[in-house]
């Protein structure tokens, strides 16, 4: 027994040191966020990924399903926490359409705080709709802190025009119905989801007051330093556009561009909006660190190749 005495008070130590560099080389965990419709892989070569039906979910085998997996495939032993958000997969879907997304977006970021595998921080990556609220939650809840934010066609000056829908179906029926109402309206807002990102450039001012969603967390109603603040933490942010975008009006939204106020005959790129050249939320400081990348791809609403997917996302953020 005394012989082996030097081994077992080394072992501890040995232990504690494996431990400590399998922490060390860990990867950082992935959140992902879904959007109003539902992502399927392709079957003819397996190669896109593409915007089918109205709908979508946290945990669908053929869409954020195929996504969490595709990103532990690329990157063994990543953990990846896709979002419910409502307590249940039909509550999750019906918050993609009728829900006041400040409500979604706090219920998001307890879930992202009460996981313990997140706790040291994770990168964000946001399809459609769900870009805009994981950027929400990068500048509302900076604790614990967002890495690298990934958005593929997010609206981030949102839309002026009815997302497109795919579908006779009472989801998306209901919403044009709500929104052709009037889309400031106090109950539409507090109510539908795409209405809280509709973004009128004839009514500025109208849009300014009454969007509880977008135009706050642009600090385009009143300013909060500490969504700026918060934004400046990021890494990186990888911002995805598509260059035949039906669903994003104008597709340039994807890219923190919109019309001109007044004139929907001109759209201006980021670098010359009032959002970047005022630097509300520090868009321009994160582009002249050189931590905006822009990327277009060919293809309608999230129609992105797996191949892009994986080298020019999954691979350069987050491995």
């Amino acid at each position: 027994m005394t012989a082996l005495l030097p081994y077992l008070l080394i072992f501890p130590l040995l232990f504690a040191t494996s431990v400590a560099i399998g922490n060390g080389t860990k990867q950082v965990p992935v959140v992902i966020w879904h959007g109003m419709g539902m992502l399927k892989k392709n079957n003819f070569m397996d190669i896109k990924i593409f915007f089918l039906f109205p709908g979508d979910c946290c945990c669908n085998p053929l869409s954020m399903g195929s996504v969490k997996k595709m990103i532990q495939e690329e990157v063994p032993g990543v953990y990846v926490h896709s979002l419910e958000l409502g307590g249940s997969i039909t509550k999750d879907i019906e918050h993609g359409f009728f829900a006041n997304v400040n409500e979604l977006v706090y219920m998001a970021c307890i879930k992202i705080q009460n996981d313990p595998e997140l706790k040291n921080g994770y990168n964000a990556m946001g399809f459609s709709q769900g870009a805009q609220f994981l950027r929400a939650v990068a500048e509302r809840c900076p604790n614990p802190p967002m890495k690298n934010f990934v958005s593929i066609g997010g609206q981030h000056q949102g839309v002026f025009g009815a997302p497109y829908c795919i579908g006779d179906n009472v989801m998306c029926n209901s919403m044009r119905r709500l929104i052709d109402m009037g889309a400031y309206l106090p109950f539409v807002q507090k109510r539908v989801v795409q209405a809280q990102y509709w973004h009128d450039p004839n009514q500025p001012e109208e849009y300014k007051k009454r969007s509880i969603f977008l135009a706050d967390i642009n600090n385009e109603n009143k300013n909060n330093p500490t969504y700026k603040r918060n934004l400046l933490n990021l890494k990186n942010m990888l911002l995805v556009k598509f260059n035949q975008d039906h669903m994003v009006v104008p597709k340039e939204s994807s890219w923190f561009g919109f019309y001109k106020d007044g004139d929907i005959d001109t759209i201006l790129p980021m670098n010359e909006t009032d959002l970047y050249l005022e630097d509300r939320i520090g868009l321009k400081k994160l582009h002249e660190s050189g931590r905006i990348q822009l990327l277009a791809v060919d293809g309608d609403h999230l129609q992105i190749p797996r191949s892009v997917l994986v080298n020019d996302i999954i691979k350069k953020y987050f491995m």
